[in-house]
């Protein structure tokens, strides 16, 4: 009898579980908790809570060479990138061409997922679902796979920001951001500079009389086009992986940072970062620099405080009349549904194996796919994830020792402190 796998989330992630389930023989069982596949690739005009939102424009970071299933490439005659609702068209064919959607039953919510009283025997699981009716269903499954992601729950620190509760403006997080054609001439401060923040304030900064990117630390920003014409990932080759793996961290920083400085010298745009290139993600995108040399978009520090509708910055500057703040600050991650004793998670990061199999467990019936950032496309990523899960779940492939697996990640984390 084929083993029971629940898959939790029915996006990009989620989806190519359901696939690696049937391509082992397992019985996949998704449960999405909206009416469609897509998670943060589904655009919405009114963001729901505890669920992905994205804005109209967004234009995935990674080429459709790079962001491809392996077994189902993007049509040749898509854009190298695609707009979120070309992503989502792919998805579509994706799932219809594999059929998985039979698989999905939408419009359920897991409440809860907890180890059957013979767990360390039979290594099965108890979820508790409910459907949009409040229906409530128990379910037995022999293992899990959470597929959530990592962009639900908004990171809004307006503790960090004294009197914002003093500002007469309005203010949100970039989740809640759509379309900049409200916000025409008025004066706007973009809090962040990831790929949500330079994304929002370049988009905004053609409407505005006057856009202010706050950033703490500066960014390293590269863009998506490079030599040749060619998609940047496209370069990212195996060749390129050889070289970093085998010369001085420092000294591949050097050369990257070199040549994202030939076409903008990141200290005269107030942008260069205290930490190396490789050391965090760069943020993406073509339009910045342009933006401003333009001055459309002025460069600021942190905002240091808030006072009715003036904004303080910590070099002394102060802008008045400010009609929106946009806080492009980040996101959370948590699982709800499961008790802290399967997954642990501080300050935002969880200890996982080869970040997918929790350290805690007697068996390893329980995987975590998606929970990536790579200097790439997450999807890729997520394939393999779900393919050794599967295989790990059949007992095809044996994982380490405990001890080998808590070394393995604290010796990651070490190495990431460093840089």
């Amino acid at each position: 009898m084929a083993l029971r796998v629940a898959v939790v989330g029915g996006g990009g992630s989620g989806l190519t579980c359901i696939k690696s389930c049937l391509d082992e023989g397992l019985e996949p069982v998704c449960f999405e908790s909206s009416d469609d596949i897509g998670g943060l690739w589904r655009f919405k005009e009114n963001p729901e809570p505890d669920r992905a939102s994205i804005y109209h424009s967004v234009i995935i970071n990674s080429s459709k060479e790079m962001m491809s299933f392996s077994d189902f490439p993007v049509p040749g005659h898509f854009p190298n990138y695609m707009h979120n609702s070309l992503v989502m068209e792919y998805f579509r064919m994706y799932a219809d061409h594999f059929r998985l959607t039979k698989h999905i039953h939408f419009n359920t919510k897991v409440l809860q997922i907890k180890r059957r009283s013979d767990f360390s025997h039979s290594g099965q699981w108890d979820v508790e679902t409910e459907n949009k009716e409040g229906k409530k269903e128990k379910h037995i499954f022999d293992a899990v796979m959470i597929c959530i992601g990592h962009h639900c729950q908004p990171n809004l620190p307006l503790h960090d920001f004294p009197g914002i509760d003093t500002f007469k403006g309005k203010y949100f997080h970039s989740r809640d951001y759509k379309t900049p054609e409200e916000w025409r001439d008025k004066k706007v401060v973009v809090l962040g500079i990831g790929n949500s923040g330079g994304d929002i304030a370049v988009e905004l900064s053609r409407f505005t009389k006057q856009l202010y990117l706050s950033t703490r630390r500066g960014a390293w920003v590269a863009n998506r086009v490079s030599d040749n014409g060619l998609p940047r990932d496209m370069l990212n080759d195996r060749m390129t992986q050889l070289i970093r793996r085998n010369l001085p961290f420092r000294l591949i920083c050097s050369m990257a940072e070199k040549k994202v400085n030939q076409r903008f010298d990141h200290s005269l745009y107030n942008l260069k970062p205290k930490h190396r290139l490789f050391s965090q993600h760069p943020t993406v995108n073509d339009e910045l620099p342009n933006r401003i040399l333009s001055g459309t978009v002025q460069v600021k520090p942190n905002v240091r405080r808030f006072q009715g509708s003036s904004v303080e910055f910590d070099d002394g500057s102060v802008e008045e009349d400010v009609d929106l703040v946009v806080f492009a600050t980040g996101y959370r991650f948590s699982f709800p549904f499961l008790a802290s004793q399967v997954v642990s998670v501080c300050e935002n990061k969880a200890s996982l194996y080869k970040n997918v199999f929790p350290l805690e467990l007697e068996r390893p019936t329980l995987a975590i796919i998606g929970l990536v950032q790579p200097l790439g496309s997450t999807l890729p990523v997520s394939e393999m994830q779900a393919r050794w899960a599967t295989r790990v779940f059949k007992d095809i492939i044996k994982l380490p020792t405990a001890a080998t697996m808590l070394k393995d990640v604290q010796s990651k984390q070490e190495a990431m402190a460093k840089r």
